[in-house]
């Protein structure tokens, strides 16, 4: 992967080792990778689409979640393959940036303000969506062996039970413990802690169901059209 070529070595890291970094220079580059990342996480696609598409709010219908799962349930397969890639460009786009300012860490930072910005939007009154797709584009970036363990788990539930969110949760539980067996303790462990426990609070809502067994199973079957009804 190409951090680790650069073995996570951000501007900073490189002229700290040739003049030294100032505190508050370190300080103002952390800020500034976090606001980049929030802002950009904040443009949520399944919203983009829904509205320039389909004249129409993704969180009207389904789940309510301004998501990639919600957005295949409701419009089908090309709505939700839009969402997924525009979602995963801004994450990449974000995490890119912090790599390049700030290393490793700055990385980190990109990734978890990106999922906040996804999650709570600031151009959608901050209500978006549960950040699965953003954080698998993080994780796939910073450690593609965590990556991918963690999407033969989610197959492996999805597949078995048809239920998504349940493999999101499985694979958000797992998350820390997998990347502290690869990567031993480190401050990506605390970033990793932190994502999960926000991903896994999005889902509060899919726990109920899931226990109460009301929760939806991911189906192929069922669109809707420009209009918002089924077909």
């Amino acid at each position: 992967m190409l951090w680790h070529k650069l073995e996570y070595q951000g501007l900073l890291d490189y002229l700290g080792s040739t003049r030294g970094v100032n505190v508050v220079v370190l300080v103002l580059c952390f800020i500034l990778v976090a606001v980049q990342a929030y802002l950009l996480g904040s443009l949520n696609f399944a919203l983009i689409i829904s509205k320039l598409k389909f004249r129409d709010d993704i969180r009207k219908y389904g789940s309510g979640n301004a998501g990639m799962t919600n957005m295949l349930g409701t419009y089908g397969k090309a709505a939700a393959a839009f969402t997924l890639l525009g979602d995963a460009a801004k994450a990449a786009l974000a995490i890119a940036v912090g790599g390049l300012l700030c290393g490793m860490i700055g990385a980190y930072i990109a990734g978890f303000f990106c999922i906040l910005g996804h999650m709570y939007p600031l151009y959608y009154k901050f209500k978006g969506g549960k950040g699965v797709v953003t954080s698998a584009v993080m994780v796939l970036m910073l450690d593609w062996r965590v990556f991918l363990v963690l999407l033969a788990v989610f197959l492996l539930i999805v597949a078995s039970t048809k239920y998504v969110s349940l493999g999101s949760i499985m694979c958000m539980l797992i998350y820390p413990l997998l990347l502290y067996r690869f990567t031993g303790p480190g401050i990506n462990i605390i970033f990793a802690f932190a994502i999960a426990v926000l991903v896994i609070f999005k889902h509060r809502d899919n726990i109920q169901r899931l226990l109460e067994r009301r929760e939806n199973r991911i189906s192929f079957g069922k669109k809707k059209s420009s209009s918002g009804r089924e077909e």
